[in-house]
């Protein structure tokens, strides 16, 4: 799957299968986190930003997510693609602050929007570690302008 860049992030189409789904046959709440983590993952991925044999294929590949926030706007009804739309609002020393949209493929429904703080950290120590020349090259295709 080849991820789109806009001006301002990232647009990655990601599938709703039918054990996303509640019981009255809508996304459930806690599948929204997983939608983000896959496109955004993805999106890094096809940049050379991983994992392989279980570690990490660059160092900014070792990060984790330390906030996150969500608001419901729309449910999505049924099985079918959505998109993941985002970008980075900041990129700080040691964390990155995304913020996203999961979307109807046109764009012209919101079904829910937040934020998403990941921290780069040093896997010997555990602790916040500062991002890469590399990684904030990459990064800069993300950042709202």
């Amino acid at each position: 799957m080849t991820t789109a860049v806009q001006s301002h992030g990232a647009v990655v189409p990601q599938p709703v299968h039918f054990d996303d789904l509640d019981a009255m046959g809508v996304l459930h709440n806690s599948r929204y986190a997983v939608l983000v983590e896959r496109a955004i993952v993805l999106w890094w991925a096809e940049r050379g930003v991983s994992f392989s044999g279980g570690r990490p294929t660059t160092p900014d590949a070792f990060n984790v997510v330390r906030e996150y926030q969500i608001t419901f706007h729309r449910p999505i009804r049924g099985t079918g693609d959505v998109d993941v739309r985002f970008w980075l609002d900041r990129m700080g020393t040691t964390s990155a602050d995304y913020r996203f949209q999961v979307t109807s493929p046109d764009g012209g429904t919101v079904h829910a929007e937040g934020r998403r703080v990941n921290v780069r950290l040093d896997p010997a120590t555990m602790r916040p570690a500062p991002w890469t020349d590399h990684g904030r090259t990459i990064a800069a295709g993300l950042l709202r302008g």
